[in-house]
């Protein structure tokens, strides 16, 4: 039996996939296919697929891959009724979502953030001069220096 699978390639941490027609009883690292019908580039999510080929093989009864499934509907490929259509996307688990600040109660972030800003508040003496005179007193002078 005909099986249409993707062929990983590309280098350690880098995959990029061919879609190729191969005997089921390979394996897919084997080398030993019936023909590559395209590429697939998982990290800028293109898709280069010869479309009739992919036809023909699905009419004859080559068996897709759930993951070559979706790519065949991303192109826009008619399936035949037999294919077996995987389910939706995997639902994902948060694990510690107590800890993750994206699933933090807003009341806590608000707490945090107000917090630091009453502690911020520096003491004033009643004595000192305001630090804006002092700056004043200092100019003055200089701008009233005789010149030579």
């Amino acid at each position: 039996m005909l099986v249409i699978r993707l062929q990983r390639t590309g280098r350690k941490g880098h995959a990029q996939f061919r879609i190729v027609v191969q005997d089921s009883r390979r394996t897919p690292t084997s080398g030993a296919i019936v023909a590559a019908l395209g590429s697939y580039n998982p990290h800028a999510k293109t898709i280069i697929l010869d479309k009739e080929k992919a036809a023909t093989y699905l009419s004859n009864g080559a068996q897709p891959s759930d993951r070559v499934v979706r790519l065949l509907q991303a192109e826009g490929i008619a399936l035949p009724s037999w294919v077996k259509v995987p389910a939706g996307a995997k639902k994902g688990v948060v694990r510690n979502a107590d800890k993750r600040r994206s699933t933090r109660p807003v009341e806590e972030v608000e707490e945090v953030v107000e917090a630091p800003a009453e502690v911020a508040e520096p003491a004033v003496e009643a004595d000192a001069p305001a630090p804006e005179a002092e700056v004043a007193e200092e100019a003055a002078p200089a701008e009233e220096k005789p010149a030579e």
